[in-house]
């Protein structure tokens, strides 16, 4: 299209509806998010991760015997073949996030029926690959500290499950459910950018391997994914509690981002946060490290905060997800590869959805170039 045609641009692609979804609804203001129609609010406090994937992937929450059926579905998918494992070890110097990207893509080496690209196939590895990223992200970390990778544990529910495997030990119960409420927080969030890269490379009919992966790859970028991790790299950099206005204030001055404020979408509290606020000053005090909540609480707290409080920014649910990680021994380098696996549902929600559609998503460019320029031989150009 030629550059000095009316098209009206939309950057970033910020208000464009591109089709319909029934996977989730948010809304920027007041904040809500709804999975499938059910609140987050009663989805954090009373379903599991478990729960919330089978609503997610099947579009319903699930009887008592459908949900047996569904966790011993991703008991029985936990294992990783050994072509995977052995790549894992050869990789097991890069990042986290590369690592799990590459395990990915060799696990559609494995899968016979890799081409399927039904949204019932779909919808099959989607329930494979849940269970197996928390596989994925503690076999690496364990082969990377110079210890084996530990097998599943059957008796142990998702969250559990993944806590056994990353550190050895069975968990505290209630560090366990505070990792299975943050996935139920990550699980689904509408059309971000790794979610809307994984509908397009569904789109084009690619394999369900290749949209994870693309989607694996977009959330790397520290635009996405990396809040978890900023926020608490700013709480080590202010110290503590009493550094907390001085550093707000400088931040500012100097044009910089607070990490953890804000939020593409929501205009006002994320309505995940909360849940995880909570659960962070919890787990805090039962630790008896108060410290990076305290940190964090009062940076919420300074008034140059508050005061963009009021015009709509605040705090996002990574703001506090970094310091739950931090007070259960979790690496920064992590916290990115636990908000795959909290999201792996929601990928495969839409990625399903995608494939029910007809249309390749091919938005277009406004070209804002030279044209028509005289073309010069190669010996006549300076």
């Amino acid at each position: 299209m030629a550059k000095d045609s009316k098209v009206e641009l939309k950057k970033g692609f910020r208000d464009v509806y591109f089709d319909r979804t029934t996977t989730s609804l948010i809304v920027g203001k007041p904040g809500k998010l709804l999975y499938r129609g059910y609140t987050i609010d009663d989805l954090a406090e009373h379903s599991t991760f478990e729960e919330t994937s089978y609503l997610l992937l099947y579009g319903a929450l699930p009887t008592s015997s459908q949900l047996d059926c569904f966790t011993s579905d991703l008991k029985v998918s936990r294992a990783l073949p050994d072509e995977v494992l052995q790549v894992i070890d050869l990789i097991k110097d890069a990042h986290p996030m590369d690592v799990l990207r590459t395990a990915v893509s060799i696990m559609g080496l494995s899968d016979a029926d890799v081409m399927d690209v039904t949204p019932e196939g779909a919808l099959t590895k989607g329930v494979h690959m849940t269970a197996a990223l928390p596989t994925i992200v503690a076999a690496h970390h364990r082969l990377r500290t110079g210890n084996e990778p530990i097998a599943p544990n059957g008796e142990l529910d998702h969250a559990a499950n993944f806590l056994y495997m990353l550190k050895g030990e069975t968990p505290d119960p209630l560090d366990a459910r505070l990792i299975d409420k943050d996935f139920v927080l990550h699980a689904e969030h509408g059309a971000n950018a790794s979610t809307f890269v994984a509908r397009v490379a569904a789109s084009t009919r690619a394999d369900f391997y290749a949209a994870l992966t693309a989607a694996i790859a977009t959330l790397k970028g520290p635009r996405h994914g990396g809040a978890a991790e900023g926020a608490m790299r700013m709480a080590e950099e202010i110290g503590s509690v009493e550094n907390a206005e001085a550093y707000v204030n400088a931040k500012l001055e100097a044009r910089e981002r607070i990490m953890g404020f804000g939020h593409a979408v929501y205009k006002d509290v994320d309505p995940r946060a909360k849940h995880l606020r909570a659960g962070a000053k919890a787990l805090g005090e039962r630790e008896g490290q108060t410290k990076w909540y305290s940190i964090i609480d009062a940076v919420t707290k300074t008034k140059a905060m508050q005061r963009r409080s009021r015009a709509g920014l605040n705090p996002n649910v990574d703001l506090w997800a970094g310091a739950v990680y931090s007070l259960l021994g979790i690496p920064e380098d992590l916290f990115v590869p636990l908000f795959a696996i909290g999201r792996m549902p929601g990928w495969a929600a839409h990625i399903v959805e995608q494939l029910t559609a007809r249309d390749i998503l091919r938005p277009r460019l406004l070209y804002n170039g030279p044209e028509d320029v005289e073309y010069v031989p190669i010996e006549d150009r300076t």
